[in-house]
């Protein structure tokens, strides 16, 4: 699970990287919030921890920014603020989750838990698209030059991940993460196989785009 963790005190920033690595995080950090826009506009990562009060933009308006985007990436707010107004307005902003400073790591822990295990939402209108194929998200089916095929839900799930990502290379552990859940124990071969079912789809509809092997890391999609 990719994590992108925006807070400005950096010591308090090092420390959670530093524990949330040792929980078999990836995690790219940064301190303000122009930068945390730019991270955010790459749609890799699995969930946002994001300070409230930042320099350039604060915690609010880079959320406001993002959810402007139709951007839906989890996002756990993290302030000082800690009145009922400040957590409602946050809410209400678009945040999943609310955290007062000072907190517990293992509180912190508990609300990633709570967001991996929800089930992902998607809008039945949007259409996905990477060179000549499109994906409806809402019926899981894929269009391409020769023709229109249903997808398994797991199918749609890992094919929508390399349609957000076209071109960047997916490890294994990000694709199980965001397909299977993080706390599932399914087995690396499980990717294999959709993978397999994908590659065979793709060849169904006759497209020219293609899943390549990254010996050693994971996936890319590419044409």
């Amino acid at each position: 699970m990719r994590l992108l963790l925006v807070e400005d005190e950096e010591r308090l920033r090092e420390s959670l990287v530093f524990q949330l690595e040792k929980e078999g995080f990836t995690v790219d950090a940064c301190g303000d919030g122009e930068e945390a826009l730019y991270y955010i506009k790459q749609n890799i990562h699995d969930l946002i921890l994001l300070d409230r009060m930042l320099p350039l933009l604060d915690g609010t308006q880079v959320l406001k920014a993002m959810r402007k985007e139709h951007n839906g990436t989890p996002v756990i707010l993290i302030t000082a603020l800690g009145t009922l107004e400040d957590k409602v307005s946050g809410l209400d902003l678009g945040a999943d989750d609310y955290l007062v400073k000072p907190f517990a790591f293992e509180e912190l822990m508990a609300r990633i838990r709570c967001i991996a295990r929800r089930p992902r939402k998607l809008s039945q209108e949007e259409l996905l698209t990477f060179r000549d194929i499109s994906c409806s998200m809402g019926d899981s089916v894929l269009t391409g030059p020769g023709g229109s095929c249903s997808m398994s839900r797991r199918e749609r799930d890992l094919l929508e991940i390399f349609l957000r990502n076209p071109g960047q290379t997916l490890s294994r552990p990000l694709l199980l993460t965001r397909v299977w859940g993080m706390d599932s124990d399914v087995e690396e071969g499980n990717l294999d196989n959709y993978i397999h079912f994908l590659r065979r789809r793709l060849k169904t509809v006759g497209s020219a785009v293609s899943i390549r092997t990254v010996r050693g890391i994971g996936y890319r999609m590419e044409t």
